[in-house]
C-alpha cells in the first residue's frame, strides 16, 4: 500500500495549492494569501508542540519538553520571517487588495488567539470575536479552563519544593496572570544556583525565547503594518498601529522578565 503513495499525495498538495483564491485580480493578491495561509500552518506546528510541552511539564518529564520548546522557537523563526516577504507590499499594492477583504483581519485567526491562550495571556473577553464559529469558541473557553503552559511551570516549582502562594496555585486558570513576588523570588533562586537546578533553568530559558520570539513576531507584525497602511483602521475593525503598540506591552511569564533586575 505505502508504494502508492506519491509526494503529492503524502502532502495533499492537490487540495494545499489549490486553496488560493484571489478575488481581486491585484498580482499581490497571491502573496497576501500564501503569507497569511503559511502561518496558519505553522502556528498549527506551534500548538502541537507547546500542547503536548504542557503535559511534559505537568509530569515533571522536562527533556522532551524541552525539545518541543526549542521547535517552537525555530518555528517562530519562520513566523517572524513571514513579515520580511509581505513587507514588498507597497501601500499601492495592498490598496488594490484590501477592498475585498471586507471585515476579515488577522485578528480573528483562532490558532493565533489559541497560541496566547496557551502560553499564559488570557483575555475572556477575545472569545466574543469567535462566537460567531461555536466549536472554536467552545475550544477557547476549553483552554481557558486549563492551566496554561506557565501555570503548570509555576506548580512544578511548588511540587519542587519553592515557596508559592496557595493563591497563585489555585488562581482562575481563566484570569489574566498577575505578578507574585514569590514567583519571582523562586526564579531568583533557580538563577542564583543554576547548577543546583538545571533543568528548571534551562526550562525558564526556554520560556524566555518562546516570549522573546513571540515579541519580535508581534513587533514585525506592527512594522509591516505601519509600512503598509500607517496609522489606519485595521480590516476587522480594531485601531491598527496604536492596537499592536500596546500589545507589545504585554508579557506571557512576567517573573521571568523582572526576576532579570531582581538578581
Amino acid at each position: 500500500m505505502a508504494r502508492d503513495v506519491t509526494y503529492s499525495s503524502y502532502l495533499d498538495l492537490d487540495r494545499i495549492l489549490a486553496a488560493q483564491h484571489p478575488v481581486s485580480g491585484a498580482h499581490d493578491e497571491m502573496l497576501f494569501i500564501i503569507v497569511h495561509q503559511a502561518s496558519e500552518l505553522w502556528l498549527k506546528l506551534c500548538l502541537h508542540e507547546l500542547q503536548s510541552a504542557r503535559e511534559h511539564i505537568a509530569a515533571d518529564t522536562l527533556r522532551p519538553a524541552f525539545k518541543m520548546l526549542a521547535r517552537v522557537a525555530r518555528a517562530q523563526g519562520q513566523l517572524i520571517q513571514s513579515w520580511d516577504v509581505l513587507s514588498t507590499m507597497t501601500p499601492h499594492d495592498y490598496s488594490t487588495v484590501r477592498p475585498y477583504l471586507g471585515s476579515s483581519s488577522g485578528f480573528q485567526s483562532a490558532q493565533y488567539r489559541l497560541m496566547e491562550f496557551l502560553l499564559g495571556g488570557r483575555n475572556p473577553d477575545m472569545v466574543t470575536i469567535h462566537e460567531a464559529t461555536p466549536d472554536v469558541a467552545e475550544a477557547l473557553r476549553a483552554e481557558l479552563a486549563r492551566p496554561s503552559l506557565y501555570a503548570e511551570a509555576i506548580r512544578l516549582l511548588a511540587r519542587r519544593g519553592f515557596t508559592v502562594p496557595d493563591e497563585v496555585l489555585e488562581r482562575d486558570h481563566g484570569a489574566p496572570w498577575e505578578h507574585s513576588p514569590a514567583v519571582e523570588a523562586a526564579w531568583a533562586e533557580i538563577y542564583r544556583e543554576p547548577s543546583a537546578h538545571w533543568d528548571l533553568y534551562e526550562l525558564a530559558e526556554k520560556l524566555v525565547d518562546l516570549e522573546y520570539h513571540f515579541q519580535r513576531w508581534r513587533f514585525g507584525h506592527l512594522k509591516t503594518v505601519e509600512r503598509i497602511i500607517g496609522f489606519k483602521r485595521g480590516t476587522g475593525g480594531t485601531p491598527g498601529v496604536p492596537y499592536l503598540e500596546g500589545v507589545l506591552k504585554q508579557a506571557f511569564f512576567p517573573e521571568l522578565l523582572s526576576v532579570r533586575t531582581a538578581i
